[in-house]
């Protein structure tokens, strides 16, 4: 199967450049096809004194991987974003073209900008989104708790009365016919037949019932000895609109952003992703100069692996390349500080190797 990660080496012009492609390509492609290769064109980049380089190659260290952690961010954000539709999330993820600098300052304000765009615009999103499920759940929810607001209607209730008041009672279904039965006589001064089904959930039945406003305490004592509950509401047009208008803007700005800000993050990711790739290609040249000598004569080269014969390619590679670095074995005993030779941070091998690893969402 194909990986999602791509090895990244450079190996020394033999007679000519080309010469070494082909001998990588025979050697990775004869007996089976242990990665699908290709070549890795990089520039002409200036080269400046040994110390320069050795400083550089710290800095890009870096910068990789603050680079590579700005495209998992927006790759990750983006399948946030997309929800349900997380299967899209992978076609939305393509690099694709942009000349981007090679200079790696430029990369790095390039990148630092998307990094605090992308905070941003995340916080303004998912702050709204934030706010709309609050209200959502205020709208969903059991009868005793949920927003009455798109249930009710004016005319469920007695309004404007001196001496009556409409309540409202959430009443479970196996206790209805009880409810029927014994509502009028609860308390004293309780409206016949006033009581109606309003709405109903799985469990409940959410009804109204008029009486006199010195009865009320007397009725929910005795309701809830029958287990039917009265819920504390006080019907007011103003405040129900203002509800409903708040969710509906709500609902409208989270799809008004919704649009832009996917393009926003395929534009971004792409810019993110051909910017590490930039600096991977620079590592490559800093690498390659600093373990191949000058005058500049390499070839980089992009390996797919397959999944299955990788450490079957890792011989394959070593076996072609272990005369660059006749002292290898030493090298990795010795505690000695090779330039652009960073032990912690990468596995050494003779050739020059980076990993890129395009394995960007979790959930994958």
């Amino acid at each position: 199967t194909k990986m999602t990660e791509f090895w990244l080496i450079s190996a020394p012009g033999e007679k000519t450049c080309q010469q070494t492609w082909e001998k990588l390509h025979a050697a990775t492609t004869k007996n089976n096809n242990l990665s699908t290769n290709s070549k890795f064109n990089i520039p002409d980049l200036k080269v400046g004194t040994l110390d320069v380089l050795v400083g550089l190659s710290d800095e890009l260290a870096k910068l990789d991987a603050f680079v590579e952690s700005v495209v998992k961010k927006v790759a990750q954000y983006m399948a946030d974003v997309l929800e349900d539709s997380k299967d899209k999330v992978q076609e939305n993820l393509l690099a694709n073209g942009g000349k981007v600098s090679l200079d790696a300052f430029l990369i790095f304000k390039g990148v630092n900008q998307i990094d605090n765009d992308l905070k941003a615009r995340a916080s303004a999103y998912n702050n709204l989104k934030g706010n709309l499920q609050n209200l959502e759940r205020k709208n969903a929810g059991s009868l005793l708790t949920r927003s009455l607001a798109d249930i009710v209607k004016k005319e469920d209730f007695v309004l404007d009365s001196e001496y009556l008041v409409t309540l409202l009672v959430i009443v479970p279904k196996l206790n209805y016919n009880d409810w029927v039965k014994q509502y009028e006589t609860l308390a004293e001064m309780v409206v016949p037949r006033s009581s109606n089904v309003l709405f109903e959930d799985q469990d409940s039945y959410l009804c109204n019932v008029t009486l006199f406003r010195k009865a009320v305490d007397d009725f929910k004592h005795k309701a809830r000895e029958y287990k039917f509950m009265v819920r504390d509401f006080q019907y007011n047009e103003e405040e129900m609109k203002a509800d409903k208008e708040e969710m509906n803007r709500l609902s409208t700005d989270k799809k008004k952003q919704f649009g832009p800000l996917v393009r926003w993050l395929k534009v971004n990711f792409s810019e993110a992703f051909i910017a590490w790739i930039h600096v991977k290609a620079l590592r490559v040249f800093v690498e390659s100069v600093l373990r191949y000598g000058l005058p500049v004569n390499f070839q980089a080269m992009l390996l797919q692996p397959n999944k299955k014969t990788m450490k079957k390619l890792r011989e394959v590679l070593y076996d072609l390349y272990k005369h660059l670095d006749s002292s290898a074995a030493a090298i990795i005993d010795a505690t000695m500080d090779i330039p652009g030779l960073n032990l912690s941070q990468q596995e050494y091998y003779p050739y020059v190797y980076y990993k890129i690893d395009c394995n960007l969402l979790e959930f994958k």
